[in-house]
């Protein structure tokens, strides 16, 4: 059991690293980048093996099911209604579905192809340059409040939002930043917007997990790290599922997105500074 003192450090940093993956999974600042960081500073970057990530991930999209249970119940039975009866009352949620699928293929196909090139060549200075870009994303898209529900969403803007995800998979992109900017550019309300989002996470999430599932079984560290990484999975997912609900709370309340892009913005330029 976890009784020494290096076994008990891990547990501490693990639950340190949970926890900032779920508070900034659920804001635009990328957790990603900031899990980056945090694993450099405590020592931890030689440990990278895609295991913690998977897992805290998967936290953080138990939180995000939960927040949307009632929205995707009636987005799945709806779209497999519409496929059986045909019947016009399901013909909204059945296209809401597609949507998805159609924003979700771009990351999909260049995640495939690139993700681990991306992970590898990583380093401070370009991850400060990426904190650049969500402050660009999220800068540009402060003031707008837009005027489209989710029922006027088009296919045009499914792709656009989905061409932005992509940019979401360098560290240091937020990918709610990301997609919630181009929802917005696009006249999206805020509330559409957001939740066109992290409806969206799930199916990334979902098949980054099913894709490393089977490397995670095989992993040594698994067996040396499974409490730790349990720990941080359970942080992941109870600071995903709280600090989303006050984003979103301030972001329909007009709150000021300027201070997550003034964040980025500090946070980036420390990183090119000094390293």
């Amino acid at each position: 059991m976890y009784n020494k003192i290096g076994d008990n450090m891990d547990i501490i940093k693990y639950a340190f690293l949970g926890l900032v993956q779920g508070i900034t999974e659920a804001l635009p600042i990328s957790s990603s980048g900031h899990v980056f960081i945090f694993r450099e500073l405590l020592g931890m970057n030689f440990l990278y093996d895609m295991n913690f990530d998977i897992l805290v991930n998967f936290g953080s999209l138990v939180a995000i099911l939960l927040l949307y249970k009632k929205d995707l119940i009636n987005i799945i039975k709806d779209f497999f209604l519409f496929i059986k009866t045909k019947e016009k009352k399901y013909q909204s949620n059945f296209k809401y579905a597609l949507l998805l699928i159609i924003a979700t293929i771009p990351a999909g196909i260049f995640g495939l192809i690139y993700k681990d090139s991306i992970s590898k060549v990583m380093n401070l200075k370009l991850l400060g340059i990426s904190f650049l870009m969500t402050s660009a994303f999220v800068f540009i898209c402060r003031k707008i409040k837009g005027k489209k529900d989710d029922s006027k969403i088009t296919i045009l803007d499914s792709i656009i939002i989905g061409l932005y995800q992509i940019m979401a998979l360098l560290p240091g992109v937020s990918r709610s930043g990301a997609t919630i900017s181009a929802g917005m550019s696009r006249d999206l309300k805020r509330e559409s917007a957001l939740k066109f989002s992290f409806l969206l996470y799930i199916p990334i999430s979902l098949a980054s997990m099913i894709l490393g599932v089977n490397d995670l079984i095989k992993s040594p560290t698994l067996n040396t790290l499974w409490f730790p990484y349990l720990i941080a999975t359970i942080i992941a997912g109870i600071a995903t599922y709280y600090t989303f609900k006050w984003f979103r709370k301030m972001l329909l309340n007009n709150g000021k997105l300027i201070y997550f892009s003034i964040y980025t913005l500090l946070l980036g330029l420390t990183l090119l500074i000094v390293f």
